[in-house]
């Protein structure tokens, strides 16, 4: 499965996926986190960022699946580092990304503060 960046903010990941569970309750829609890099991370301490030569690896990366009623869940993920943050929504083959719910993801990712970019695609896998 692949993601390209669709939408990008400059704020920190954790701050944007909070705000994103929040405001996707707001709409009636239920996130469930099922991927955090730096929790997986944890057990290995500090370490070189093999992508940026920093001293301390800051890149991020959250997986939430969006539940609507009715609907196959979407898997969104949150990618960032240095303060800022690429939202991508992921579809895979067998399973087409509900309109409304592309939508309502979209109405979600506008209302975010800050934003860098807002050309928000599907991402097929």
């Amino acid at each position: 499965m692949s993601a390209t960046p669709s939408f990008a903010v400059n704020k920190p990941c954790k701050q944007v996926v909070g705000q994103i569970s929040q405001r996707l309750e707001k709409a009636g829609l239920r996130a469930i986190q099922t991927f955090d890099l730096q929790d997986a991370r944890q057990t290995h301490g500090d370490c070189t960022c093999p992508y940026h030569g920093t001293t301390r690896c800051d890149c991020q990366m959250i997986v939430l699946l969006v539940y609507a009623e009715g609907m196959q869940p979407v898997s969104l993920v949150a990618h960032g580092n240095e303060g800022k943050t690429w939202l991508s929504l992921v579809e895979a083959p067998q399973h087409t990304l509900d309109q409304d719910l592309k939508a309502i993801l979209r109405q979600v990712f506008a209302s975010l503060d800050d934003p860098v970019s807002n050309h928000v695609t599907t991402i097929a896998s």
